[in-house]
């Protein structure tokens, strides 16, 4: 009996396919974070304001485009950026507080 033919195998297969693009994303996430840190850094170091209403408009055209193209929600891609823009203002406050 092949994995297609066992339902139980199959499932298995297909999350440890999902627990893999999990794990990827987090590490993908944590690469991000760390590059807006620098930017909160360097928006921080000439008080340059913690969000760019302008540059999060063009990302969110952006992703909405890309999500389109890969067959995603681009609401939930949209949804997702605003979530990931909310912790990243966040984080550069903080920066700019602690100056």
């Amino acid at each position: 009996m092949t994995a297609a033919e066992d339902p139980k195998a199959e499932l298995l297969r297909l999350r440890a396919t999902i627990d893999n693009i999990d794990a990827a994303l987090i590490f993908m996430l944590a690469e991000r974070f760390r590059a807006t840190q620098q930017v909160g850094h360097l928006k921080a170091e000439h008080e340059m304001p913690a969000s760019d209403p302008r540059r999060e408009e063009q990302q969110v055209a952006r992703l909405r485009a890309l999500a389109e193209e890969a067959h995603l929600d681009p609401e939930f891609a949209e949804k997702w950026f605003n979530f990931v823009v909310a912790e990243v203002i966040r984080h550069h406050t903080e920066a700019a507080e602690s100056r």
